[in-house]
């Protein structure tokens, strides 16, 4: 018996329990997410916030930007673009803006990720949707992946998802080297150029019924990229999307949760804007 095998059999079960408890705890505990928008109002005419943001994901509203009924200026924060680097957490004055263990954040549509003072319901269309992949799916998934511009940090982080912690092929979800064997398309990066074309060639070889996952805030806006001379806006426009994963890079559990909502196995943390809890 070799030393890793006896180390292993004194350690016990190592796997992630991903079919019990909640999701956000899930191999996560004490994880620094996304940050979030509190009720506290800003203070006078401070943008201070909206300034240091890198990729544009802060504005000005007024009236409550964040979960509370707080009078005044406050800030809206667009999770799609967030790169959750806290430097609006660090120069915000007033507790606003505050650092969270937030990150199992995946959502069905893109304004989810975007403050709503008034989110709607999910209509009975999206929730037939719902169950309808839900009943395809049900014992498998087969994945192909496509780099369309990314910085590699998504790719590190799905490579993760293989090792024994979280062990993705137990939950019946695979990757595959051929779209026209794959059921979802998820995509890194901010889809420059030259991959417009190869990533929308993959899309029409996939076979009915397909869906297409936007993993990380470049391929869902194009992150701190966007339009420059070598990227893009993310895929915005080109093929359509059924989950929005954001992050810089999203962790491997909040691409579980990002998968296992697409199947219907977990439930949506965020709506219009708002974390839940």
């Amino acid at each position: 018996m070799s030393l890793w095998t006896f180390f292993g059999l004194a350690r016990g079960r190592a796997t992630s329990d991903w079919d019990g408890g909640d999701l956000r705890e899930a191999g996560q505990a004490g994880v620094q997410g996304m940050p979030r928008v509190s009720a506290q109002p800003c203070a006078e005419s401070c943008a201070v916030c909206v300034a240091a943001c890198p990729t544009d994901a802060l504005r000005l509203v007024e009236g409550p930007g964040g979960v509370g009924t707080a009078p005044g200026q406050s800030v809206a924060l667009d999770y799609g673009r967030c790169i959750a680097c806290q430097r609006c957490v660090e120069v915000c004055p007033t507790d606003t803006l505050k650092a969270s263990y937030d990150w199992a954040l995946a959502v069905r549509a893109r304004s989810d990720l975007q403050f709503d003072p008034a989110p709607a319901a999910l209509d009975a269309l999206a929730l037939d949707l719902q169950s309808a992949i839900a009943r395809r799916f049900r014992h498998s998934l087969h994945i192909r992946h496509v780099d369309a511009g990314s910085c590699n940090g998504c790719e590190s982080e799905l490579q993760a998802l293989m090792n024994p912690f979280y062990n993705l092929h137990r939950l019946g979800i695979f990757f595959t080297a051929s779209p026209r064997a794959a059921d979802l398309l998820l995509v890194t990066g901010t889809v420059t150029e030259p991959m417009r074309e190869p990533l929308r060639a993959a899309w029409e070889a996939m076979p009915e019924p397909k869906w297409v996952m936007a993993m990380g805030a470049c391929a869902i806006s194009g992150g701190v990229a966007r339009e420059g001379y070598a990227g893009g806006s993310g895929l915005q426009g080109l093929i359509p999307v059924d989950v929005y994963l954001p992050g810089c890079a999203p962790n491997p559990a909040a691409i579980m949760h990002a998968l296992l909502l697409l199947l219907g196995r977990s439930e949506q943390h965020l709506h219009g804007g708002r974390p839940d809890g």
